[in-house]
Parts: structure tokens; C-alpha cells; sequence
């Protein structure tokens, strides 16, 4: 076996580098080591490339999503054995810290999102995986492990911090702001709930096809016409439930314009700049307003609707490359609207 192996390394703002670099090692007895089988580029990859994450330093190997096959495990991994083909979740938790223990995986004391972020990631043909009993799940015999990529990162996002924090409940009008994987995410799995009507607003006609064909009642391109008018119009005063899926501050203020008295508003996109809080129209609306960062805690539930087939995430993949092509997957995922892409999935 060699001692190296491709991977896609950041260089900074703007520098991405598919090279040869040292191939992963156990290093703690709790690590496993995995063979990357599929992995995928996330919205947030995209923010560390453009500079919005300098926590990220130059050298680290991108990624933090995938599926692969356990090459070997430390001593101490007791669920987990080579030979195993296994999720990788975006979020490490050693499973005994204080934040661990309320279930808060995404501050866990010894991880949380780390990988390609504090250490070397996914987009690589190994990687290493701290707390392995904890940070990865078993693939059941015969699931479609490509689906199953989604089960990493997006579709518990979608779920935990719009669905959930949404608190979502049968019969609620909700509005989903932004129709990109994460917005994707939130429509597939609040219908969980039985909301009775559900609009999905965004500027990419397309996408917004895609959304009626996942179950949004209601699309609006608000590039074309006026999203709060029109959701105002057609509602006695507002949305139950407004789930923030992009990250800029004029889908923030959508949300805040549409929500009615007693209703959500979730937070679930990556802010790089502050917002405008309407705080004083919003006080005495008596609204929850939430955000925060996966805790993956409702993946093995999600899980088994996806073996089940209660929902099909296969349907966020718009394009497949094989990781010698993974600069061309980055750019055709960057210009998603133009590429009409979603989802991708990369190979070795």
C-alpha cells in the first residue's frame, strides 16, 4: 500500500489544488481509517474557497461529507471493523463531553464540524475519522450508498435546524426561502409533518420546477415578482413557519416580513455578514426566532426512511465526476444555476 494519495487541498481565498499528499494515519485508538467511496462539495465548502471561513487554514484537505469502506480502526473502535462500508457524518462527537451527553454533537468538546475545516476532510481518496463509534453509521446490505451521501450533511440540516426548530406541525402553512440542497432538504422532510401548504421561494426557475416536483405547493420566483406581497396575499397574516435556507440578509428579511404572530422563523443558512433584525416589529409578534449548526442526532431515523423509501434524497444529484475532475465539479457547482446543478457526487 502506498503512503500517498489524492487530495483536494486549500491554498487560501480562491486556491483550490487537486495533489498528492501523505495518506492518513491512525493516530488515537478511538480513530478509524476510511476508503473514501463517494463524497460531495457542500455550500460551506464553497464559503471556506471564498474566504468566508478563515478558521480553515491553508493545507487542509477539503470535505466533510461522503460514504466509504473502513480500511482499519484503532484499538478502541468497538462498533466498527475493516471491511465495513459506512456514512460519514459531517459532525465528529466523541460522545461523553457535556455537549455530547444534551445530544449538541455540533459542540462537542473534542470535535463538532471539523472535518475539512480544523483537520483534513473527505474530498480525498482516505481520510482519517476521529471518534469513530460515534461520527459514522453503518450502510444496511443492498441501500443505494450514493443516496446516502445525503445522509452526511444536508439532509439531517434540513430536518434539524429548518424542520425541527421550525417545530413544524400538521396543518402549518410554512415558506422555505432559497431552493438549493439545504432548502431541498427542508422540503422533503417537512412533509414528514403534514403542513397544509407549503411555498418554496427562489430566483432559479428551474430549481423552482424541481421544488414543485418534491411536493412545494406554492413556487415563487422572487426575482420576478414581489415574494411577501403575494405569500401575504395568499395567507390571513403570514406563514407559520419561515425557513431561512440561504444566508444573505434579504432572504433573512423576507422571512421576518412574512411570519405571522406565534409562528418560527429557522434559521438555517450560512450568514457571512450581519442582518437587519426588525426587532421592532418583531417584539410583540411573539415569534421564535432559532438558529444553529446540525447535531446529525436525527440521522439514524433519517436513515431508515431512506432504506424505507418514505423519501429519495438519489433526487438532489444532478451531476457525477470522478475525483481526478474535481476542479470542473467545483466550478459546474458554483455556477449551479447556470449548470442546473444541485447536488454532486464525486468518485476515485
Amino acid at each position: 500500500m502506498g503512503t500517498t494519495m489524492k487530495g483536494l487541498v486549500y491554498g487560501g481565498p480562491g486556491k483550490i489544488e487537486l495533489k498528492e499528499i501523505p495518506k492518513p494515519a491512525i493516530e488515537k485508538p478511538t480513530d478509524a481509517l476510511v476508503k473514501i467511496l463517494k463524497t460531495t462539495i457542500c455550500g460551506t465548502d464553497l464559503g471556506i474557497l471564498h474566504g468566508k471561513t478563515p478558521s480553515c487554514k491553508p493545507g487542509t484537505t477539503l470535505g466533510h461529507e461522503g460514504v466509504g469502506v473502513i480500511e482499519e480502526v484503532g484499538q478502541a473502535v468497538r462498533s466498527f471493523k475493516k471491511g465495513d462500508h459506512v456514512i460519514i457524518s459531517c459532525i465528529t462527537s466523541d460522545g461523553t463531553c457535556e455537549y455530547c451527553k444534551k445530544q449538541m454533537y455540533s459542540h462537542c468538546e473534542d470535535g463538532g464540524w471539523i472535518l475539512g475545516h480544523l483537520i483534513n476532510g473527505t474530498q480525498a481518496e482516505y481520510v482519517r475519522i476521529p471518534h469513530a463509534d460515534n461520527s459514522l453509521h453503518h450502510i444496511p446490505a443492498g441501500a443505494d450508498e450514493e443516496a446516502l451521501v445525503m445522509l452526511s450533511d444536508i439532509l439531517p440540516t434540513g430536518h434539524e435546524i429548518g424542520v425541527q426548530n421550525g417545530q413544524v406541525k400538521p396543518g402549518d402553512t410554512i415558506a422555505i426561502v432559497g431552493a438549493g440542497p439545504i432548502g431541498m432538504s427542508v422540503l422533503l422532510t417537512s412533509q414528514f409533518y403534514s403542513p397544509a401548504k407549503i411555498f418554496m421561494i427562489d430566483l432559479d426557475e428551474n430549481r423552482l420546477k424541481v421544488a414543485k416536483t418534491f411536493g412545494a405547493t406554492v413556487t415563487i420566483n422572487s426575482g420576478k415578482e414581489d415574494a411577501v406581497k403575494k405569500i401575504m396575499g395568499e395567507t390571513k397574516d403570514g406563514v407559520d413557519v419561515a425557513i431561512e435556507a440561504v444566508g444573505m440578509p434579504a432572504t433573512f428579511d423576507i422571512c421576518q416580513q412574512i411570519i405571522r404572530p406565534g409562528g418560527h422563523i429557522a434559521n438555517v443558512g450560512v450568514h457571512g455578514k450581519s442582518v437587519d433584525l426588525q426587532i421592532q416589529n418583531l417584539w410583540i409578534q411573539n415569534i421564535t426566532l432559532t438558529t444553529g449548526l446540525v447535531n446529525t442526532n436525527t440521522t439514524p431515523m433519517l436513515l431508515k426512511t431512506v432504506t424505507s423509501g418514505r423519501i429519495d434524497p438519489k433526487k438532489l444529484i444532478t451531476h457525477h465526476f470522478k475525483l481526478k475532475d474535481i476542479l470542473h465539479a467545483y466550478e459546474v457547482f458554483g455556477n449551479a444555476s447556470k449548470e442546473k446543478a444541485m447536488k454532486v457526487i464525486i468518485e476515485p
